[in-house]
C-alpha cells in the first residue's frame, strides 16, 4: 500500500470522548468526519465512507470481521480509549438505553437465564473489556494504528493530525476537545 489511506476509522467503547473526537475532526482542512453515520444501513452500504473521511463508531467493534472484509489494511485504524473503570461507571449511569442495554439483556441475557445476573457495574466491566480486547484483536495485523486517549486527548489530537498529514488551521478542531460532547452527569 503506498501513502496514506484515505478513510480513517476510529474504534472505542463509547463513553471515551467519540462525540468529541468526530466534532474536532469535522474541523480538519480537506476532511468530513461524522459520528454514527452509517448506522441506519445494513450490508456493503454500512462500511461506504467517502474519500477524506473521519468515521467514528463505538459499534464497529461489533462487526470487525465485515469491516475487515470492507476496509482490511486499506484503512487507518484510531482506537480511542479512556480510563476503562470511567468508561464503565459512565455506562452504568446510561444503562437504560444504548448498547449497554443491548449487551447486558440481550447478548449476555441467554447465558445467563438460571444464574444470578451480574451487577450493573460488572456487567459494564465485561463489556469495556469485552470490546476492547475485540479491537485490540482486530488491529493486531493493521499497518495504520494509532492509540489515542481521552486524557491526553488533546495532545494526541495534535499527533494524530500530523500522523494523519492533516495541516492546515486547527484552531476551530482545538476547541471543539475543550467541549464535553454527550458527556454523562454525574448523579447528585
Amino acid at each position: 500500500m503506498s501513502g496514506f489511506p484515505q478513510v480513517i476509522l476510529v474504534l472505542c467503547t463509547g463513553r471515551c470522548g467519540s462525540m468529541t473526537f468526530a466534532r474536532a475532526s469535522a474541523h480538519l482542512p480537506g476532511w468530513t468526519a461524522g459520528h454514527e453515520t452509517r448506522t441506519h444501513f445494513t450490508g456493503p452500504r454500512r462500511f461506504d465512507w467517502p474519500d477524506r473521511h473521519i468515521e467514528v463508531d463505538n459499534r464497529l467493534s461489533w462487526l470487525l470481521g465485515r469491516l475487515d472484509s470492507a476496509w482490511g489494511d486499506r484503512a487507518a485504524y484510531v482506537h480511542l480509549t479512556r480510563n476503562p473503570e470511567e468508561v464503565a461507571r459512565s455506562f452504568a449511569t446510561r444503562s437504560a438505553n444504548g448498547i449497554m442495554r443491548a449487551y447486558r439483556t440481550d447478548i449476555l441475557a441467554r447465558s445467563m437465564a438460571r444464574m444470578p445476573r451480574p451487577s450493573l457495574i460488572d456487567t459494564c466491566r465485561d463489556y469495556v473489556d469485552t470490546v476492547t480486547e475485540n479491537i485490540t484483536l482486530f488491529l493486531r495485523d493493521k499497518t495504520h494504528v494509532m492509540p489515542m486517549r481521552l486524557e491526553t486527548l488533546s495532545q494526541d489530537f495534535d499527533l494524530f493530525c500530523g500522523w494523519a498529514g492533516i495541516d492546515g488551521d486547527l484552531t476551530a478542531a482545538r476547541a471543539e476537545l475543550a467541549i464535553r460532547h454527550n458527556a454523562t452527569e454525574t448523579p447528585k
